[in-house]
């Protein structure tokens, strides 16, 4: 039994030995080199890039008029179509101007009477001066003469003045836009009784073209834009005479510009906001009050300014970073990233001209991955309206 055992370890050890020696010598094969990966580059170059900013804004009339009647009486006739466009001077009300037009005779009748007044104390006046001359008639009697000549001029004035009073009256009852715009409806039919009193309001008209639109700017934003501008990373235009790009609901440019005329010294302590105007041509009327749309505040630029395109940015634990090609391979480059350019990522720092980022094929590269450059990619990504 143990000269059986000892001759299967014999064996065992023997195949054991043989296996190992022929082992011992194959040849090592050699580590299989890593093909490089083929990608699309984007070398740094810096230039002036515009700095445009984006903002929610709503269309306000540049002149909104309260009409309002300046005499009580009754409403005869709308003559406008509600909410039509309306032409300076053209007639919007009517009121009753009978009651006003008996007024104006009464005082016309009161100027006559007066001059008559004062026909009769001038001819009193000169009858008395030849008398007084011949010492027929005493100082006392020339001087009431003129005195009532003066009293009945004085009279005349007043009364005219009447008159002038009672047809500024009579043209109040027929009221007119006092300037081109957009109406609103009507707040009173025909019939009602109009009093001057209680300031009744009759309707709006809405100045459209020009136009304004307005938008909130963060405190923010503000402090963010002062402190490039201080460090020489942005330049505002000439006496921040910005411009206005607005879009529209479906996506579409508005065709004219506008400039801002307008920013707030306060910030609002509701919202923490500067509120911003700008006013622009509207010629066919396409721009109403209370319509929203999307500011592009432009004029501002960004002197010696780096961009790439987003999808070369890699967020990881790390941070925020780049893949660049350094002697034939892929390294990291740790970046700091600022505000958008359309489609691009504005670079604050962590790239210098000259280097050399990968665009496509991030997602394929680790550090160190050998590459080879299929293409250049373009220099700059056009937004997306």
């Amino acid at each position: 039994m143990i000269i059986e055992n000892k001759k299967k370890f014999i064996f065992i050890f023997s195949f054991i030995s043989l296996f190992l020696f022929f082992s011992s010598c194959e040849k090592k094969a050699p580590p299989q080199k890593i093909p490089p990966v083929p990608v699309s580059v984007l070398k740094i170059e810096p230039k002036t890039i515009p700095a445009t900013f984006q903002y929610i804004g709503v269309i306000y009339s540049s002149h909104e008029v309260e009409i309002r009647a300046r005499v009580t009486g009754y409403l005869e006739e709308i003559a406008y179509v509600e909410g039509s466009f309306v032409n300076k001077g053209d007639l919007l009300f009517q009121l009753d101007p009978r009651p006003f037009q008996a007024t104006l005779a009464q005082m016309k009748a009161l100027v006559a009477n007066q001059k008559a007044v004062l026909w009769q104390a001038t001819r009193a006046v000169s009858r008395y001066k030849p008398l007084y001359e011949q010492k027929a008639a005493s100082q006392r009697d020339l001087d009431n003469a003129m005195a009532a000549e003066m009293s009945a001029e004085a009279e005349v004035l007043s009364a005219q003045a009447q008159v002038e009073a009672a047809e500024i009256n009579l043209e109040y009852t027929t009221i007119r836009s006092p300037v081109s715009g957009l109406s609103s409806q009507a707040k009173y039919r025909v019939g009602s009784l109009i009093s001057q009193e209680q300031q009744n309001l009759l309707t709006t008209i809405s100045v459209v073209d020009p136009i304004w639109v307005e938008f909130s700017v963060s405190e923010q934003d503000v402090l963010k834009a002062q402190q490039l501008r201080k460090n020489g990373k942005m330049i505002f235009p000439d006496n921040n005479e910005f411009e206005v790009e607005l879009v529209l609901a479906d996506q579409t440019i508005f065709p004219e510009k506008g400039l801002v005329n307008f920013s707030a010294p306060t910030y609002s302590q509701q919202t923490g906001t500067l509120v911003v105007r700008a006013v622009l041509k509207n010629p066919g009327n396409e721009l109403l009050p209370g319509q929203f749309v999307r500011v592009n505040l432009q004029g501002a630029i960004r002197p010696d300014a780096i961009s790439i395109p987003q999808k070369a940015v890699v967020q990881s634990k790390a941070g925020t970073l780049v893949f660049v090609v350094k002697d034939g391979k892929a390294e990291m480059q740790p970046i700091e990233a600022g505000d958008w350019d359309g489609n691009n990522w504005i670079i604050n720092s962590g790239l210098k001209a000259g280097d050399v980022v990968i665009v496509e094929g991030v997602n394929k590269v680790l550090p160190g991955t050998p590459v080879t450059i299929k293409e250049e990619s373009p220099k700059e990504v056009k937004p997306s309206v």
